[in-house]
């Protein structure tokens, strides 16, 4: 791993600061605990004031500043923001908008990701980079670029237009399969020379959904592309130094499919921040880390959040007492085997000169900083965790190409949104202390035993096959109302809803009847339904609850259907929170899946379990307002505090963590 123990820190930005500064850096970074900064990441017009022409006295002193206090560096290539001069002299290589725009430089990610002199220019610094800091013993991994896609996911000038068309190529290989593929006999819309086929730009009406849909997957690979070409760089420069990316699996992020990103990189990052108008934000850490780690295939990196206010919401706030501590280790817990910040000391010019950072404007006399030297001493008690894995017997299903597609102009309801379904569904699970992995529609499933799939609106033969497969085999699936209804290409599969999942479910609609804003429906079971309802058939499947109002009373809503050696639900509705918690612990309970730990009901204890060769670590995180006890190990200690617990017994004070080792046999 790339530090002994939980790597600590953040994004270090000393060319910010007059060189004095950096002393007293490094000195409190010792204080805090800190064992690992990312730099050089803006750093880009300071290294090459002008074209083929490097400056590195200045990182040159800061990794030996590092190194010499024991601090790894993981080094950034600069080339998320590229210096003026490179636009004055390529000003062709600035991004266009949708409404045909052409942006000016003077943030970051000005650039459009089909450019060759961007691409020339990021990778001759990248290679520069790589050739002079291959063997220097401060850097200890790679940082490509920061946040792709965060500001410029989609150009649509004519040379990104260009590079989708000669994607397309690839994809379909000639015409006549991509008109087929986006049923371009639709309005006159069919082509007959690939130079007809531009980005979907603004136009008088809506857009053909397929075209819509496979560019958000070329604008996807566009930047991953970028991501590869510069990681080959740096491998071939010092092919034993792992390379990382962050990604941004976060409410408000969409544009990357990271499924096809995370093979590519030989450490999986994330940045997370919180949305402050949600007020279960640990809910949204836990579901952002049971992906990343999913993505990862275990342990993680948390390379960005904040100590306290971020500077981009219309309102920031800073974080209650204890939050930045729970959010940390809630981090942790759910895989991350490095907490990072942006950034370690505030800035005080420039666009985020009012995001929190490690040392805060305020200095060491603050909340902030005692909180952080006391989280370095958590995170130094926490080592042995380092590279525990996260068994889990329940997966959702997670598919971005279903997210893009669901969310496309023209559906049966605007108010349908992936996220939000997504987290209804893994809000009752998080609460009743299950452990979810999430995984795409060809994962192996054989590890589970209750697989859901909330919004799964497209999904591909080979997916519905493996997922259908799944239940036949003798696992419990569960599908949400509006899945299958499309394939790959984004064209609805003929017959009836649920499409693809028709015959294992048992079930067949006719017609669906989205409800409106504010309107619900009653269910048999005493709950209410909104935002969507069906007119299901049965199949063969037997009714769990029907509507009781509405056009629609006495017609199924929720359904159960022995399949093979398994079963099959379908939701073809949404349920009220409680309603749909009590319908799917009664299936969890039924598929055999138990939680990490009974805790005190109505206490809002989080626990999650992280298993290492000898012994399990039981994360136990108090959000309630009161102190909570939980039964454990006889054998077990606290590892924050490293005394053992008592009568196998531990208490966990309001807005507290408890770190549990529990011996286990080999």
């Amino acid at each position: 791993m790339i530090t002994e123990g939980i790597a600590y820190g953040g994004d270090y930005n000393p060319e910010q600061w007059p060189e004095e500064v950096w002393a007293e850096d490094v000195r409190l970074m010792r204080e805090a605990g800190v064992n690992m900064v990312s730099v050089n990441i803006f750093a880009w017009a300071l290294l090459e004031p002008r074209e083929g022409e490097y400056d590195f006295s200045r990182l040159d002193r800061i990794l030996a500043l590092l190194h010499e206090h024991g601090i790894a560096a993981d080094l950034a290539t600069p080339t998320a923001a590229p210096p003026a001069w490179f636009f004055r002299e390529h000003p062709e290589a600035l991004p266009v908008d949708k409404d045909g725009r052409r942006l000016s430089y003077g943030s970051r990610q000005t650039f459009c990701p089909s450019s060759p002199a961007y691409r020339e220019a990021a990778l001759r610094i990248a290679r520069a980079l790589g050739e002079r800091y291959a063997d220097h013993p401060a850097v200890v991994m790679w940082h490509i670029h920061n946040e792709y896609g965060c500001h410029n996911a989609e150009c649509y000038c004519e040379v990104s237009a260009e590079a989708f068309r000669v994607w397309l190529r690839s994809r379909y290989g000639d015409l006549e399969a991509l008109n087929h593929a986006w049923g371009t006999t639709f309005w006159s819309q069919w082509y007959y020379d690939w130079d007809e086929i531009i980005p979907p730009r603004a136009t008088g009406a809506v857009p053909n959904p397929t075209h819509q849909l496979d560019w958000r997957r070329f604008c996807s690979d566009e930047l991953l592309a970028l991501c590869k070409a510069e990681r080959e760089v740096l491998r071939e420069a010092a092919p034993s130094v792992p390379a990382t990316t962050n990604f941004m699996v976060m409410y408000n992020f969409d544009a990357l499919d990271y499924w096809r990103w995370a093979p590519e990189l030989d450490v999986v990052s994330n940045d997370h921040y919180l949305r402050s108008t949600d007020p279960e934000s640990q809910i949204d850490i836990a579901l952002s880390g049971d992906l990343v780690r999913s993505l990862a295939g275990g342990p993680w990196l948390l390379m960005e959040h904040s100590t306290g206010a971020v500077n981009w919401q219309p309102v920031n706030r800073a974080k209650t007492a204890g939050e930045l501590r729970r959010n940390a280790l809630a981090h942790v817990a759910r895989g991350a085997d490095g907490i990072a910040y942006f950034q370690w000391r505030a800035a005080k010019a420039g666009a985020e000169q009012w995001h929190s950072a490690m040392l805060p404007h305020a200095g060491t006399d603050s909340q902030i900083w005692r909180d952080v030297v006391t989280l370095g001493a958590d995170l130094k008690a926490l080592a042995e965790v380092r590279g525990s894995t996260s068994p889990a017997s329940v997966a959702v299903v997670w598919d971005w190409n279903a997210r893009w597609a669901l969310e496309l102009p023209s559906q049966p309801s605007e108010s349908v949104r992936y996220l939000d379904l997504v987290r209804a569904w893994y809000e009752p699970l998080w609460r009743s202390g299950v452990a979810v992995d999430f995984v795409p529609p060809s994962a192996d499933l054989s590890r589970y035993r209750l697989v859901l799939a909330p919004a799964l609106y497209l999904v591909d033969d080979e997916g519905a096959e493996n997922l259908t497969g799944f239940a036949s085999g003798g696992g419990t699936l569960v599908v949400g109302f509006h899945s299958g209804a499309v394939d790959t290409n984004c064209h609805v599969r003929l017959g009836g809803y649920p499409g693809a999942f028709r015959e294992p479910l048992g079930v067949r609609t006719d017609e669906v009847f989205p409800l409106l804003p504010g309107e619900s429906l009653g269910l048999s079971d005493g709950g209410t339904a909104s935002l969507w309802s069906e007119r299901v058939h049965l199949a063969g499947a037997e009714a769990v609850t029907s509507y009781t109002s509405g056009p629609l009373a006495g017609v199924p809503a929720v359904t159960r259907h022995p399949y093979g050696e398994g079963v099959a639900w379908y939701l073809a509705t949404h349920p009220d929170p409680h309603t749909l918690a009590a319908l799917l612990n009664r299936i969890r309970t039924e598929a055999g899946v138990e939680p990490v730990r009974e805790t005190p009901e109505g206490m809002e204890v989080e626990a999650v379990l992280r298993r290492g060769t000898g012994a399990d670590y039981l994360f136990l995180i108090n959000h309630g307002g009161q102190e909570a006890e939980v039964e454990v190990s006889a054998e077990a200690t606290d590892l924050l505090t490293g005394r053992p617990t008592k009568d196998g017994k531990v208490s966990i004070a309001a807005g507290d963590v408890v770190v549990v080792r529990e011996p286990r046999s080999r």
